[in-house]
């Protein structure tokens, strides 16, 4: 994205398939003809370059649908920008400022690669000229929070661990001079972080707590709480093979509130903002804790561990309850919690979860407006229950297998109180390439966060 280019510009248009034979009679002789023969029909995702008398391309006619597949997902730009020829490139057609702008962050988005374990190439650059109804610097911003987010969810857990995971986090909070700190290893124990300690004790690498806090302390008090679970075995309740090769990723809500963060602060949101990060993995050794053992958490709380793979609530636990002891306006939290989620609404659709009527309103409508998908599921009270064992205060993995992503948003909110929350249970991975997003990685419900803040406090 680029504000100005000092080259031939390469026009874009956006044909929908009823304006097709108008959009060819505007062309001259040759171009039209080139575009009929090609079968060019409006299609979206459709593309016809149209050679100039040098054989380069000099016109680019880009099928847009109509408004109802257009609706099924807006980056459509996304796989042009990434396989267009080199060259600098404008869109001719004149949109409203929000499908502007994610026309546009649907090419920079497109554009993305993770290539640090390949040889290096040279990489051809197609720039597109920052639309007159965007404002490009912004968009540079949001670009650069999602691919962190798909950097660091890509990059495998021998690289990403817990000290690899804080340092990235230290490296953010220098850009943006935010205060950080990490608790590491027993000394969770002596500042009362012990299921933190416990998930992550069997580890090479020592469990921590990332703490950021950016921005004045008198403006409205929002802190994200990320699940940085660096890699996940299951512990001693193993996974099979299948299971674990994508548990890179189970530190995706980290990697997404860390992105989150970057746009706040990039953006100087007026507010004071805190990150809080449980970095650690669940490894198997002798001091990983037992199925049958029962711990205690920040808050006094007691729970009977039912299976280790249900590690990821345990960390955000004691977070979360440290989060609350503040009292903010408002927690956020993100996880790869659970593949009940991804069983309810797949891969795509985020679920979220909160007590706050006005909240989920605005989340639901954020959403549509910046194609961000979420989707609210119920706090059902019914399933209390289930979360409560005989020995303990609370079951980290009630039986039976039904609802597990809402028993575990319940559970969660044992630890939050009555301060305003909203859990969202994020799959942080495509599992197939769509236009502006590549295969692997995903920063989600991140932008719909972030119009919903803006909204609230203003920039």
């Amino acid at each position: 994205m680029q504000d100005e280019i000092g080259e031939a510009v390469i026009p874009i248009d956006l044909v929908e398939p009823a304006e097709v034979e108008d959009a060819l009679a505007e062309l001259d002789g040759p171009a039209a003809a080139w575009a009929s023969a090609q079968g060019f029909s409006g299609k979206l995702g459709q593309v016809c370059q149209i050679p100039g008398e040098d054989g380069t391309v000099a016109r680019v006619l880009f099928g847009w649908g109509d408004a109802r597949a257009r609706a099924r997902d807006r980056f459509h730009l996304g796989d042009f920008a990434r396989s267009a020829p080199a060259g600098a490139y404008q869109l001719q057609t004149e949109l409203e400022p929000e499908m502007a702008e994610q026309a546009a962050l649907g090419w920079m988005l497109g554009r993305y690669r993770f290539d640090k374990y390949k040889t290096a190439g040279e990489e051809k650059a197609a720039d597109l000229l920052a639309p007159a109804e965007v404002e490009a610097l912004r968009l540079v911003r949001l670009t650069e929070a999602v691919f962190l987010t798909r950097d660091m969810i890509n990059t495998p857990a021998n690289d990403m661990g817990p000290s690899a995971l804080a340092a990235t986090c230290e490296k953010v909070a220098a850009r943006h001079d935010a205060e950080i700190s990490v608790i590491v290893g027993d000394d969770l124990l002596d500042e009362n972080f012990p299921m933190i300690h416990a998930v992550g004790r069997a580890g090479d690498e020592a469990p921590r707590l990332i703490d950021m806090n950016w921005g004045d302390p008198g403006h409205p008090k929002v802190t994200l709480v990320g699940k940085g679970v660096c890699f996940d075995t299951g512990g001693l309740n193993i996974k099979p093979g299948s299971g674990m090769g994508l548990m890179k990723k189970d530190m995706g809500g980290a990697a997404t509130v860390l992105g989150l963060a970057h746009m706040l602060m990039s953006f100087e949101m007026p507010i004071c903002l805190r990150v809080l990060i449980p970095a650690v993995e669940n490894s198997i050794a002798s001091p990983a804790m037992r199925p049958g053992d029962v711990l205690t958490s920040r808050s006094g709380k007691t729970v009977e561990i039912n299976n280790t793979d249900a590690e990821g609530r345990l960390v955000l636990a004691d977070a979360l309850y440290l989060a609350a002891q503040e009292e903010p306006d408002l927690i956020i939290d993100m996880a790869t919690l659970t593949g009940a989620a991804r069983v309810a609404l797949g891969p795509e659709v985020i679920p979220f979860y909160t007590d706050d009527e006005a909240l989920a309103s605005e989340l639901a409508a954020a959403s549509a407006a910046v194609a961000d998908p979420v989707w609210r599921m119920p706090l059902w009270p019914g399933y209390e229950r289930d979360i409560e064992p005989d020995i303990a205060d609370l079951d980290n993995a009630p039986k039976g297998g039904f609802a597990g992503s809402i028993t575990a948003a319940l559970f969660l909110k044992r630890f939050v109180g009555d301060v305003p929350w909203v859990h969202f249970d994020v799959y942080g991975w495509n599992p197939s390439a769509r236009p502006g997003r590549p295969k692997g990685g995903e920063c989600q419900a991140a932008r719909a966060v972030l119009r919903v803040l803006e909204d609230r406090y203003g920039v």
